[in-house]
């Protein structure tokens, strides 16, 4: 192992904009990725990538994530407010550098389905778009809004009301297998990965010991 360089709160303060901001990007690990998909009250589209996902709870199921401060206006949040419906897409890695895409910032009359040619799927009358060309989908409900005043960000929560999956992914126990269905993960803001399963492990618990679920 080599030696590790030792940064303190001065050190992290003192960096260059740049390099602070994709330091402390990738100090949390590998993160959920997405496309969100929304539109406004008219119908027109956006489609935005994030990787600030993340589980709340599953009954009710309730997934957040956090949008950066604002200005600029976000559509993605102005079209969740707006409408109450969005989608969260998972990439794979046949859609990667497109949905890598969607972070560029496009005047609001410009769908990015459009200029990365992704495709937008409607189906069971839901709102938002889908897109087309990811593999696991869920439609999401917005359900509060709440102002983070530290860094004046916003975090967004949402009850997952409709949920696509390929049936060759989903466990006889509810397990998805993630990598089957071929979504990636991503570090800092431009690194993207694909994973490998090192196990699955049982349930912990006091008096059992740790069993390996794989091929069980």
């Amino acid at each position: 192992m080599e030696t590790k360089i030792n940064f303190k709160s001065a050190d992290l303060i003192q960096m260059e904009k740049q390099f602070r901001v994709h330091f402390i990007n990738s100090l949390g690990g590998f993160k959920s990725v997405a496309l969100v998909g929304t539109a406004d009250a008219s119908g027109s589209t956006n489609l935005s990538v994030f990787s600030s996902f993340f589980h709340i709870g599953a009954h009710p199921p309730l997934i957040g994530m956090i949008f950066r401060p604002s200005p600029p206006e976000r559509d993605t949040m102005r079209n969740i407010l707006n409408t109450g419906f969005y989608t969260v897409n998972h990439i794979n890695e046949t859609i990667y550098k497109q949905a890598h895409q969607t972070s560029a910032r496009y005047d609001k009359e410009i769908s990015e389905f459009d200029v990365t040619g992704l495709t937008k799927e409607y189906k069971n009358g839901f709102l938002a778009p889908f897109v087309l060309e990811s593999n696991i989908q869920l439609g999401v409900a917005f359900k509060e809004k709440v102002d983070l005043l530290i860094n004046n960000t916003t975090m967004v929560i949402g009850e997952i009301i409709e949920v696509f999956v390929p049936e060759n992914c989903l466990s006889h126990d509810g397990f998805i297998d993630l990598e089957k269905a071929n979504s990636i993960t991503c570090s800092g803001l431009d690194s993207y990965h694909k994973t490998v399963q090192l196990d699955r492990l049982s349930y912990a618990k006091p008096d059992k010991p740790i069993i390996s679920l794989l091929n069980k």
